[in-house]
């Protein structure tokens, strides 16, 4: 590892000759620049040209990487997918949030064909979920529940009170014992906020 150098967003890094453009960088025209402002680092992996990215300052250059589980809240819900925002990776607040989406064929292991998004999340509900690619500008991260362990962990009903859940697929308002229906999330005990 080389000594880490301040650089801003858009900055020009270096060509994509020299290196290979690695988290907090794009590229375009043959050149490597930074998509965020923070400070360059080089490092020498297993591959012939070194790979540059750009970190910000040491406690917030955390970003959710493929295969980190996240907690984020549904922001809106259409036939197709979920939008969410990322706020914990792991355990980890986020200084920024990131904006995700969960497609319909990404919420469930099983029966994708069957699964229905507004009996999957709602908005305002808080989610754990698995990145499973990192996407563009436009796209964001796309993240997965289709574990048993991912789904919804925290759902408010119309009374506006905490629900429980009382299946793998909904959850019940303990004042009104109304019924939703959710992908709820096994929850593991390492992922419980206290």
């Amino acid at each position: 590892r080389q000594p880490l150098s301040p650089c801003v967003t858009g900055e020009r890094l270096c060509s994509t000759e020299e290196a290979t453009a690695g988290s907090g960088t794009y590229t375009r025209h043959g050149f490597i620049f930074s998509s965020l402002a923070g400070c360059l680092e080089r490092r020498n992996e297993d591959s012939e040209l070194p790979v540059v990215s750009v970190v910000r300052d040491s406690e917030s250059q955390l970003l959710p990487n493929v295969g980190a589980v996240v907690t984020c809240k549904v922001c809106s819900i259409n036939s197709r997918f979920a939008k969410v925002h990322i706020l914990y990776v792991g355990s980890t607040p986020l200084k920024s949030t990131f904006r995700g989406t969960i497609r319909r064929e990404d919420i469930r292991a099983t029966e994708k064909d069957k699964v229905e998004v507004y009996k999957s999340f709602r908005p305002s509900d808080i989610v754990l979920a698995k990145v499973i690619s990192l996407g563009d500008a436009q796209s964001n991260y796309l993240l997965s529940t289709a574990e048993n362990e991912l789904g919804v962990v925290v759902a408010r009903s119309e009374a506006g009170v905490q629900m429980v859940p009382i299946s793998w697929c909904e959850m019940q308002c303990p004042r009104t014992h109304t019924k939703e229906f959710r992908k709820v999330a096994r929850v593991q005990p390492q992922f419980l906020q206290t």
